[in-house]
């Protein structure tokens, strides 16, 4: 049974839209009478949480759509998810960076599971079953009021035995301290399978930053790791610093991958590069047993070292925010980071 969540029908219930009498559209449709866009958004105000969907299961939601007013609020809000009644949430994640869009400011994205369409139309289609009880919700941490549009669309229906639970989780070195890496998940425990990554990245030093290699520690690997890439470019899907000769960095999106934005310095006050990216493993997800870790480095390249030397790989200390996407076997995880507040948000 198909059912779908709206501020024009807050349950989801069964002949249950376009009833609203009052709500953000009442003066706009107020010669129009009930059924005429009435209710097609809420508003959130500084401080508050709003409750999106509660959904009785077992079922499995198939899509999310949302827009907001304003676009600052892609950071100034956390996207929360909770399934089977936990308390802790599975999903914990702002708003913009769910959808590949973390810096506040537009950027299309045009894959299989996420869609950013102009301007700042979010869509979703991560399947997320839940066998007793999903509830999704919206924390306003900024200091004014938040609009929000949003659709919850979702089946009622029996979940596999073998249906694992949506997860994700944010994090944000800020930047990562140098000699160091940036870690986007740490003792994930439990069975499942790692589907996405992505990473607003600001850089922070002159010359090309993106050496750094993924690297995901399956099943009890300590200090070496079972998947490790070659530079972040190349786990990307790009190659030689995603520049094109006489174009510079260039952007791209497709089913399953793309750097997708490129943020370029004004001159002024947006002095630095910065970058979003995302990587899809639907059609190869990276499969754990027991335990998962994921880090990537901060390295980028300086000058020769003279003497006919080449090149050399060096140490950077850059902004990295990532969101990373994850099914476990349980509803909630042992291990999330603490939860962000506004100063550890902000894009400055």
């Amino acid at each position: 049974m198909s059912r779908s969540i709206s501020a024009e029908n807050f349950t989801g219930a069964k002949s249950g839209g376009g009833r609203a009498t009052e709500g953000t559209g009442a003066v706009a449709a107020s010669r129009l009478g009930p059924g005429w866009k009435i209710s097609p958004s809420i508003d959130i105000p500084a401080g508050a949480t709003a409750e999106l969907a509660d959904i009785e299961g077992p079922g499995t939601i198939r899509h999310l759509w949302c827009t907001t007013d304003p676009h600052r609020a892609w950071r100034g809000t956390l996207l929360r998810m909770y399934w089977e009644g936990e308390e802790t949430p599975a999903v914990e994640v702002p708003l913009g960076d769910f959808f590949c869009n973390g810096w506040n400011t537009f950027s299309q994205v045009s894959s299989v599971p996420v869609a950013a369409n102009p301007n700042g139309g979010f869509n979703a289609y991560w399947p997320m079953p839940f066998r007793r009880r999903a509830r999704i919700t919206l924390e306003n941490l900024s200091t004014e009021k938040v609009t929000l549009y949003y659709q919850v669309d979702y089946e009622l229906d029996e979940v596999g035995e073998d249906a694992s639970y949506f997860h994700a989780q944010w994090r944000r070195s800020h930047p990562v301290p140098f000699g160091e890496v940036h870690t986007l998940l740490d003792g994930v425990t439990g069975a499942g399978s790692y589907v996405g990554t992505y990473l607003a990245w600001g850089v922070n030093s002159p010359g090309w930053w993106g050496e750094g290699e993924l690297k995901f520690y399956l099943d009890g690997d300590d200090e070496f790791p079972t998947i490790c890439g070659t530079g972040t470019e190349d786990y990307f899907g790009g190659a030689w610093n995603f520049d094109v000769p006489g174009q510079g960095y260039t952007a791209y999106t497709t089913p399953y991958l793309g750097l997708n934005q490129i943020l370029r310095p004004d001159g002024l006050y947006d002095s630095q590069q910065r970058f979003g990216m995302y990587r899809w493993h639907v059609l190869d997800p990276v499969r754990f047993a027991e335990d998962l870790r994921v880090t990537v480095q901060s390295l980028g390249i300086g000058p020769g070292q003279g003497n006919g030397l080449p090149h050399r790989y060096r140490h950077t200390s850059d902004d990295i925010a990532s969101t990373s996407l994850f099914y476990l076997d349980a509803p909630s995880s042992a291990s999330r980071p603490a939860t962000p507040d506004l100063l550890t948000l902000e894009v400055g």
